[in-house]
């Protein structure tokens, strides 16, 4: 396989940089713990049968759905690349695609699979539910999926297509297992769909069809084991008269309130008191201009303190990064909120306003 001069840096879309062991993004990982290993960028069309190992009904559907989805790759501000998928909804190239692929993209490239590139943009977005749309640039029209026109049934085959685990628009099979799941993550869309099907990071923003080849999601997020073995995926749901979807197609742009950090994974909810442990400050942002510090180092790499514990925001108490992430989202962009922090026992109180998360440009 070729590699794309592009590096695999795989982003993160929530306001903080930590995932435990037993969550990733499909398309997207911090490279903890038991991460899912990341595809390989740029990889080539297959030139053997990629539906040879599926039934006769699956194979049918795949074929079908297939040549509408695509590879997405992009360029961040902050130069680093990342993997993704995508589906087009109608012929004059609008597509759909989790918005964790392409925040923060300088350059989007969509890739089918008759190995064609285009150029793309995007249209609209909506951070918290993690759905973009984009549009490529072509004078030609392009093989779209219908999506569904109504609510899907628990127990449903479904098949998705993406790009995980080095393979270019691959099926992967599995149930519909729930609807309206529960993230149990601030950072992860709420009200998903819950699938046995196997993905893994390259497949966000893929497609979620039924056996009529309709779309009914667009993948998010997968729950992992310690070995990064699939336990199950979701995907944001998407149906044709969908108030989300109207909005993107004028142009919404909907992000999330932030204040600039990353918190660190390790020491979360262990200290005394328990709290939200700063990682790291973005420059510029708001926690930095409050004076919140993260991790200090020693010259040699070696931690020499902490960073701030975020204790409470606004008087509710924050006993762990997820915490705190889930009552600054409470919020809207240019709210004003007040922080309790503690840095090395001496406790304090800080005032920031929340700006869209997209403003802020994190290092990788």
């Amino acid at each position: 396989m070729s590699r794309s001069p592009w590096p695999i840096v795989l982003l993160l879309a929530a306001l903080a940089a930590y995932l435990s062991p037993n969550w990733h993004w499909p398309g997207v990982d911090g490279g903890t713990v038991g991460q899912v290993p990341s595809q390989e960028a740029g990889t080539s069309p297959l030139t053997t049968d990629p539906s040879a190992s599926l039934s006769p009904a699956s194979r049918e559907l795949f074929n079908r759905v297939r040549p509408a989805s695509v590879q997405i790759e992009q360029l961040s501000r902050g130069g680093n690349g990342g993997l993704g998928s995508g589906f087009f909804i109608t012929p004059q190239g609008l597509l759909l695609t989790a918005y964790h692929v392409v925040d923060g993209a300088r350059i989007i490239r969509v890739r089918t699979v008759s190995d064609q590139t285009f150029p793309a943009k995007v249209v609209g977005f909506d951070n918290a539910a993690d759905v973009a749309l984009l549009q490529i640039q072509t004078r030609g029209t392009v093989p779209f999926l219908e999506l569904a026109p109504g609510t899907p049934r628990v127990g449903e085959r479904v098949l998705a297509v993406g790009n995980s685990r080095g393979d270019f628009l691959q099926a992967r099979r599995g149930l519909l297992l729930a609807l309206n799941a529960e993230a149990g993550r601030s950072d992860f869309p709420e009200g998903t769909l819950e699938m046995s099907a196997p993905l893994a990071p390259g497949d966000s923003g893929g497609p979620i069809v039924n056996t009529l080849g309709q779309a009914i999601g667009v993948v998010s997020y997968v729950r992992v084991d310690d070995q990064g073995n699939t336990l199950s995926s979701y995907a944001v749901p998407v149906t044709a008269n969908e108030a989300l979807i109207t909005q993107l197609k004028a142009g919404v742009k909907r992000d999330v309130p932030a204040i600039g950090l990353t918190f660190d994974t390790d020491h979360d909810g262990l200290t005394n008191p328990p709290g939200g442990v700063i990682s790291a400050v973005v420059s510029g942002g708001p926690a930095e201009r409050a004076g919140l510090v993260g991790i200090q180092q020693a010259p040699n790499g070696q931690m020499r303190a902490l960073g701030d514990v975020i204790l409470s925001v606004n008087g509710q108490r924050t006993r762990s990064a997820d915490d705190a992430i889930y009552e600054i989202r409470r919020h809207q962009i240019g709210d004003t909120v007040t922080l309790d922090v503690i840095r090395q026992g001496i406790r304090r109180t800080v005032e920031m306003r929340l700006v869209a998360r997209g403003s802020l440009t994190f290092a990788p």
